[in-house]
């Protein structure tokens, strides 16, 4: 046996070590979630409010809080993401002007939440005067989520063939007809691929919330999205190191954990299927 089959097979052995345990992490994660949220887990528990200091009752709000609060950051944060794709790939000079724009896109993308928070405050909360509510809540989530949403939209519109684009230029198409009716209903799959990832990343957060809307308790449901919100991340830090009853809290704070996570799994085979329809429709 060769010197670079053994060095063949030795990667190989260790790229799948690498995914073994990255998937026995998994699944330690979710059997220890289930095993402890299973036993909370009951329908009063998903339908109700939160009764007696959070110790009884449900988290009902808090799953509409967060449910509504991602609507509120895809509606901000798609259309600038693919808008600005669209004009790096499409519009944007070559040269410096381009380097420095995507170089700081990355840069946005390593910033921690919790700076996102304080400038959500500023610029949503008092700056343009939306006050503490849903909103101010799901635009600064909205620009937390931007640069994953630009970057994904780039690459999947990159990965279009430049033959189509120009093939389309010249049976009369303008440069606008072309990216709407040729490269972008193609790159779509890819598009929303990295709007669920995102979005998965923005419904765990609990620094941006704290600062622009969300409440410890509240019995019913926002009237409005300016009005404050119970949030499922909020919901379980509070649970989890703030009540001032730990093991009264503890099994309820490991249910929403539960919720918490298998709503991100939700969105994310949701989308997988609509990926999968995507791509299966332009044939």
């Amino acid at each position: 046996m060769s010197g670079a089959t053994l060095r063949e097979r030795a990667g190989l052995g260790l790229v799948a070590a690498a995914a073994a345990f990255v998937l026995l992490i998994v699944v330690a994660l979710l059997g220890f979630l289930v095993a402890r949220g299973s036993a909370a887990m009951s329908w009063e528990l998903l339908t109700t409010g939160p009764r007696q200091g959070m110790t009884e009752g449900g988290i009902m709000p808090a799953i509409f809080g967060t449910v509504l609060v991602s609507l509120v950051t895809a509606a901000f944060s798609l259309p600038l993401g693919v808008a600005a794709a669209l004009w790096l790939v499409a519009y944007a000079p070559k040269g410096m002007v381009l380097r420095v724009v995507r170089h700081s896109i990355r840069n946005l993308a390593g910033v921690p939440s919790v700076v996102f928070g304080l400038f959500g405050v500023a610029l949503f909360v008092r700056g343009l005067g939306m006050g503490l509510g849903m909103l101010a809540s799901g635009a600064t989530l909205g620009l937390l989520t931007l640069p994953f949403v630009i970057a994904s939209s780039e690459e999947a519109l990159r990965s279009v063939p430049r033959s189509q684009f120009e093939a389309a230029l010249a049976l009369g198409a303008t440069r606008w007809e072309a990216l709407f009716r040729v490269v972008l209903p193609q790159a779509s799959a890819g598009i929303l691929t990295g709007c669920i990832l995102g979005l998965s990343r923005a419904a765990g957060e609990t620094a941006p919330l704290l600062f622009t809307g969300v409440a410890f308790s509240r019995p019913g449901l926002p009237g409005s999205l300016l009005d404050r919100f119970m949030a499922l991340p909020y919901h379980l830090f509070v649970l989890a190191t703030q009540h001032n009853d730990l093991e009264a809290a503890r099994p309820i704070a490991y249910a929403t954990a539960l919720v918490l996570l298998s709503l991100v799994m939700v969105f994310a085979c949701a989308a997988a299927l609509l990926r999968a329809r995507l791509r299966v429709e332009p044939q």
